[in-house]
This record gives C-alpha cells, sequence and structure tokens, in this order.
C-alpha cells in the first residue's frame, strides 16, 4: 500500500452461517498477499475457529491461550505458506463463542505487540450479530456482509444490517453476494437488498463484487487450500483476485489515530452494553 503506515481494517460477517464466510476471509487475505501486500487474518468466529484449516496451517497455540495468560497474542501468531500473518481462534470452546465486549477489548489491545507492517488486518466474525461480533464489526472500518441468494441469507444480512446502520450508527456497509451464478446476478441481489435498506432504513449499502459459484471452491477447501493455490485459473479465483483489487481502490478512511490504533480504540469504545 502506498499508505505503509496505515492499515486497512475489514471485516468479514454474515447474517447466518453457510454463506462462504470464512472461505471469502481466507481467499480474500490470500490476494491481498499475492498481489504484494502485508496482511495479518484474525480468526474473530470465536466459536467455530477454523480459518488455520482452510490455509493448511497448523497452530501449536492459539486464541484461548492467550486468554488463559499462558501465551502473549505475538506468541501465537504464526505465519502461513500463503504470507498470511494468522491470529488463531480457539474451536468448539463455549467461553470464547460468549466472549464478551470487555474481554474482546482485551485481545485488541494487545494489536500492538504484533501488527507493525499490515496492510490489511481482515477480521472474519462469527456469523449473527452477538455483541462480541457487533463490537468487532463496530470497531472494523469496513463492514463486508457476506449474502446467497436465498430468502434466508438475505433477511439475515438485511437484519446485520440494520443493526449495523440503525441501532450502531455504522457506515462503510459492503455487500459482497457469494456463490452466485454471474456477475449480473450477484449485481441483481445487491439492487435488491439495497432497495430494501433505502426504502426501509433510509441507508444506501455499497457493492464490492460477487463471487461466483465454482464446485472447486469446496474442492480447494477439501484439500485445506485456498482455491487462489489449488486453481488460479479458476472463476472463484478470479473473483476473488477482482475483489482484492476492488480493495486497494477503494477512498482512503481517515482517522487521527491510524488504522489498528483506531481499531483498538474503537473496540473498547464502541462495545454494546451488557445487561
Amino acid at each position: 500500500m502506498s499508505q505503509a503506515s496505515k492499515t486497512e481494517v475489514i471485516g468479514v460477517a454474515s447474517g447466518k452461517g453457510g454463506v462462504g464466510k470464512t472461505t471469502v476471509s481466507i481467499n480474500l487475505a490470500t490476494a491481498l498477499s499475492q498481489q504484494g501486500h502485508r496482511v495479518m487474518l484474525f480468526d474473530a468466529d470465536l466459536g467455530l475457529a477454523n480459518a488455520q484449516i482452510a490455509l493448511g496451517a497448523r497452530a501449536e497455540y492459539n486464541l484461548s491461550h492467550f486468554l488463559s495468560g499462558q501465551k502473549t497474542l505475538a506468541e501465537i501468531v504464526l505465519t502461513t505458506r500463503q504470507g498470511i500473518r494468522l491470529i488463531p481462534g480457539a474451536s468448539g470452546m463455549q467461553e470464547l463463542a460468549g466472549l464478551t465486549p470487555v474481554q474482546a477489548a482485551s485481545i485488541v489491545q494487545s494489536f500492538s505487540d504484533v501488527a507493525d507492517d499490515v496492510d490489511y488486518l481482515i477480521v472474519d466474525v462469527a456469523a449473527g450479530i452477538s455483541p462480541s461480533v457487533l463490537a468487532f464489526l463496530a470497531a472494523c472500518q469496513r463492514r463486508f456482509i457476506v449474502v446467497k441468494d436465498d430468502p434466508s441469507s438475505i433477511a439475515d444480512a438485511y437484519g446485520t444490517i440494520k443493526v449495523l446502520s440503525q441501532q450502531m450508527d455504522l457506515d462503510e456497509i459492503y455487500l459482497l453476494p457469494n456463490m452466485v451464478g454471474s456477475q449480473a446476478e450477484g449485481w441483481k441481489l445487491y439492487q435488491r437488498l439495497n432497495d430494501v435498506c433505502v426504502r426501509f432504513l433510509g441507508n444506501t449499502i455499497h457493492y464490492l463484487t460477487s463471487i461466483e459459484a465454482d464446485e472447486l471452491v469446496l474442492a480447494a477447501l477439501k484439500k485445506y487450500q485456498s482455491v487462489l493455490e489449488m486453481s488460479p485459473g479458476t472463476a472463484a479465483s478470479r473473483d476473488f483476485r477482482r475483489l482484492a483489487e476492488v480493495c486497494t481502490q477503494l477512498r482512503p478512511i481517515e482517522h487521527a489515530s491510524g488504522g489498528l490504533q483506531f481499531f483498538m480504540e474503537r473496540l473498547i469504545q464502541s462495545r454494546p452494553d451488557e445487561s
């Protein structure tokens, strides 16, 4: 990036599971890395952490070791073969799935130890709108909502956008149609959802690009690879490269404190009230 001292912080979310959110996160991170950017991926899907598996990495330590005080955040970070610096989540740990906003803030306060020279921080959050998910998304500079063209996915994506825009007054919300039949179908899906947001929320959401359905994406996951590694010439690989290119062309978001410092500060300041 031209502004090497700044870090773009992108949250990748979805209203429901099963729409390919983690697939998008790992392939976007891989595409950005292949384009020469310095990328860190934070697997913040804390109840079902699987980014390390999808990237073919084996983490000796994970977020649970950091939260328990056994390891520092710097000690659990690993560099994958794709050149991505990964902060592994911890699968199947109920206490992590129910991470409070205060605990989430403690995680991010430690980022200054590991985040030197990072161009893009991709934050792969859990599906849904739990307090910790909202805290992470509020702390990001941009929010990518992954959606499939089916009624339940669309309804849940709309619900997520409503909470982010109305209750939390957040902007920089982008829709990313995934597993669509064509770019034209993805654009139509965006238009339909954006029309509803304009009509009922009074807000416009942004469009990035679409990721076409591609059976090789699943085949790559079964081989613990990104599709960009296994089949760089396939449709989905082309779309992920386009997505990465679009990310590099988004207008810079200027904050006095800069990218990662802003992420830490905002995560702490904007955590939802706990009842």
